[in-house]
């Protein structure tokens, strides 16, 4: 697998496993697994920029994606195709230099483009059809990290930690 020049994620069903959580006063909540963040390291270590394309629109996330320093973050999106053409022609790379992991239909589109596509493994049937590989955790419980760690492989990762 060639190393990527952009890592997209989308976030919920990703990074979350998808619930809509409220408190007693009806502000929104979401549980994010930090086993992720190791995943925004690794790409950081490589040189590998991420950017997050959500169709939500939440100070949640916004939050979450600046205290990982997350270089290029994308809220409310409706076509997210569109929105990953222009980063890349922002970035001057194609989009088959880039790999993306989404989890539902508003992600296909782009799943069918990139270069390397990944769902979580609680993905829709539909969806899991269509990537070039699955991971084998859900989305919420590291999903995420381990698609950037199949992504980057073995020999990267134990570069990482010998750097540690």
């Amino acid at each position: 697998m060639q190393k990527p020049k952009l890592i997209i994620t989308d976030i919920d069903g990703v990074w979350t496993d998808g619930g809509m959580y409220y408190d007693q006063n009806g502000n929104e909540l979401k549980k994010f697994n930090t086993s992720d963040s190791a995943g925004i390291l690794l790409c950081k270590y490589v040189n590998i920029p991420v950017a997050i394309i959500t169709g939500e629109n939440t100070e949640i996330v916004k939050r979450r994606a600046a205290k990982l320093n997350v270089q290029y973050l994308f809220q409310g999106v409706k076509n997210k195709l569109l929105i990953a053409e222009q980063l890349c022609d922002e970035l001057g790379i194609d989009l088959n230099q880039v790999a993306f992991i989404g989890d539902d239909f508003g992600d296909l589109m782009l799943l069918e483009r990139v270069g390397i596509s990944s769902c979580p493994k609680n993905a829709s049937n539909y969806i899991k059809q269509k990537v070039n590989f699955v991971t084998q955790r859900e989305g919420g419980e590291g999903a995420f990290r381990e698609f950037v760690e199949e992504i980057l492989g073995e020999k990267l990762i134990e570069s990482f930690i010998n750097s540690l």
